[in-house]
């Protein structure tokens, strides 16, 4: 199998030794996306739902620019630094994806002391090309 590192200027840069997304045959694995600008690198004012927002939109420009969609992902893993905002967290999630039984994403949340510059949530996902 073909397997090709996915960089894009839609989301932020890696900040260690690790890739943005990787493509292997028909499959896109992203790192974990938080709720940084791509431009300025800094967390986007707001609380959890602005972070999802941008979290899902980083994580689109990657699987984009790696020939994928949003529609096509088939699992999801969520961190969260408070079980407290699942339903906040949900109520954008929901938003950008289906909600089809055929082609809703597997999910898995989880709740994690800590994130990286203390976001509030880290999303990474798996999509099919």
């Amino acid at each position: 199998m073909t397997r090709s590192i996915i960089t894009t200027d839609g989301a932020p840069a890696a900040i260690g030794p690790y890739a943005q997304g990787v493509r292997v045959g028909n499959l896109i694995f992203t790192a974990g996306q938080g709720a940084l600008d791509p431009v300025s690198g800094q967390i986007v004012p707001g609380g959890i739902k602005e972070q999802t927002e941008r979290t899902i939109l980083n994580l689109k420009a990657i699987l984009e620019a790696g020939g994928s969609s949003l529609g096509q992902v088939v699992k999801a893993t969520v961190f969260l630094k408070d079980l407290g905002d699942f339903s906040a967290m949900n109520a954008v999630y929901s938003s950008y994806f289906a909600t089809d039984e055929d082609t809703l994403p597997a999910r898995t949340t989880v709740e994690v002391a800590r994130l990286p510059r203390n976001l509030l949530v880290e999303i990474e996902v798996v999509a099919e090309v």
